[in-house]
């Protein structure tokens, strides 16, 4: 971990929002060398309590305030990109091509290009309607679904946006939440944020540059070569 920051130092929400605007990108697990992850940065003993203290809820605060993009961006895992970053990581991430151009070129799936014809649609539609209008809904259909989602995030087509509670006749809560998705234009429109003016390569250089006051070589070392960036 990034030796700017203790295990277990972060107990608010403020504070956790307060690291991801200062580096840029958060991912939710150990997973960048050196770095710092909010499950590292975060007591175990608040996850999945419910309480204003527990980080599991913090995940969808994050893209529901406009401070950070939330969503499986790379190796599919989970990160938080900060708000100041999200416009430069998708112009450095994600494709220049429509997802039909990219259907056309076998570089998306089937499955892909119809989720999000839905959620174009449909912005914040949860999981459990979007199997539904997807026709994907039979058990056999999940692992194709989840990859069409887990995807999409990849290509910063879409992000997650919040969680739908699950609740019964009588509106009361009952049984898991749901993730909810929109897509990235959406998103950033929604919270005010521009698209980043200049190509790739000036995007991967901004953020770089970004990247090199506060992070460590290995971090830095590792992201460009997870998103294959010089």
């Amino acid at each position: 971990m990034y030796t700017g920051y203790e295990e277990g130092s972060v107990t608010t929400f403020e504070k956790a929002a307060a690291i991801v605007a200062k580096i840029g990108i958060l991912p939710l697990a150990t997973l960048i060398p050196e770095h710092p992850s909010l499950n590292g940065l975060t007591k175990a003993e608040n996850w999945h309590t419910g309480s204003e203290l527990d980080p599991w809820s913090w995940r969808v605060r994050f893209p529901g305030e406009g401070l950070a993009g939330y969503g499986k961006f790379v190796k599919k895992k989970a990160i938080l990109v900060s708000r100041d970053w999200f416009p430069a990581f998708v112009a450095a991430v994600g494709s220049n091509k429509s997802i039909e151009e990219r259907y056309n070129d076998g570089l998306a799936s089937r499955e892909a290009v119809a989720l999000l014809q839905i959620i174009r649609e449909h912005q914040g539609i949860d999981t459990r309607i979007l199997r539904a209008e997807a026709d994907m809904k039979a058990k056999e259909m999940k692992t194709a679904f989840d990859n069409a989602v887990t995807e999409l995030q990849a290509s910063l087509d879409i992000v997650i946006s919040g969680v739908k509670e699950r609740k019964n006749a009588e509106g009361e809560k009952n049984g898991w939440s749901s993730t909810s998705f929109e897509t990235v234009s959406h998103w950033m429109e929604d919270n005010g944020l521009s698209t980043f003016e200049g190509d790739r390569g000036e995007a991967v250089a901004w953020l770089q540059s970004g990247m090199s006051d506060i992070w460590s070589p290995s971090a830095i070392a590792w992201t460009n070569k997870a998103f294959s960036w010089k």
